[in-house]
């Protein structure tokens, strides 16, 4: 029970960080049909800027301004680079987030050089949420759920209560509607893509701290995100939430068991041996297989759900 109880807490802790990334990309994806290959590298600048901030002034301020300063710079990308090439189709628009991924890193590099930075939760966030059978869930985890929680619900209260919110949904279907009525939809999307932005800026702040933060970090997120995207359905805010938690919860549990097939067979009666045909793929543990569960678990919803579980909109 303690091993369920944890593992199930710690895996949706996760899930979480990785829906407060995911959900970014969603909205952009879905507001604007831009699949972004920068998003994992706005989530660097995150950490990066909350390093900075942090050393100077804290984490709380950190916490509000890396996200901010995120939102501005993806705003920019949107206003002066990606909408010059977004008329000429998809194709472009990925190869122009690549090499902004790319370049984006290179300027991380030169500023704060190659190597790992740390900063940490402050103290408060520090130390035992709850002890249960003798174990200890981590405050840390915790803010981690609180923030990814709050973040749900202000999205959902902007994108439904607010005129900016009805603005964006009656865009995704009849933009030109819209731009009838008065709107201007080019500055809609520039709001959309830089609220995008400092959503994976959010997660930054707190990926970079709970996590590590490097120069590679964005990249080690960038196939997951995906994953997540496609897994959930392109476009679906609640798809991508659920996938999120899945793979989440999918992974970490993954990562804590040590058993594998052999282990099976043996405890049923059935001797293993280095001898016995198919032996190396029989000795493999879970937890050495969990890193490519999120794929098989992509690969099998292609086949048998290509739009996702939650996915309204074609690819």
């Amino acid at each position: 029970m303690e091993f369920l109880i944890f593992t199930l807490l710690y895996g949706i802790s996760y899930g979480l960080l990785l829906f407060m990334l995911a959900s970014g990309l969603t909205l952009i994806f879905s507001m604007m049909g831009v699949l972004s290959f920068a998003h994992g590298s706005f989530y660097m600048l995150g950490a990066y800027f909350a390093y900075a901030v942090t050393t100077r002034f804290g984490f709380w301020p950190a916490l509000l301004i890396a996200p901010l300063a995120v939102g501005i710079i993806g705003a920019a990308v949107e206003r002066y680079g990606l909408r010059s090439v977004h008329k000429y189709g998809h194709v472009h628009e990925i190869l122009f987030t690549f090499g902004l991924s790319y370049l984006m890193v290179q300027m991380v590099v030169l500023i704060w050089g190659g190597r790992g930075r740390v900063y940490r939760f402050p103290e408060e966030l520090q130390g035992s949420l709850f002890t249960m059978y003798g174990t200890t869930f981590p405050v840390y985890r915790g803010f981690i759920m609180l923030v990814a929680v709050l973040m749900m619900g202000a999205l959902y209260l902007v994108l439904t209560r607010t005129r900016l919110g009805l603005v964006i949904q009656a865009a995704l279907t009849h933009p030109e509607t819209v731009e009838t009525l008065g709107h201007n939809v080019p500055r809609v999307n520039m709001l959309v893509f830089g609220g995008g932005c400092a959503l994976a800026g959010l997660a930054g702040v707190i990926g970079g701290s709970a996590l590590s933060t490097s120069p590679a970090m964005g990249a080690a997120v960038g196939s997951i995100l995906f994953v997540v995207i496609i897994i959930g359905g392109m476009g679906s805010l609640a798809g991508a939430l659920v996938a999120s938690l899945l793979i989440g919860v999918l992974q970490t549990f993954g990562v804590a068991l040590d058993y594998s097939l052999s282990t099976f067979l043996s405890q049923i009666g059935v001797a293993v041996t280095e001898q016995t045909p198919g032996y190396p793929v029989l000795a493999l543990t879970v937890s050495q297989v969990a890193p490519i569960m999120p794929y098989l678990l992509m690969i099998v919803i292609l086949i048998f759900r290509p739009k996702g579980l939650m996915g309204k909109r074609e690819g």
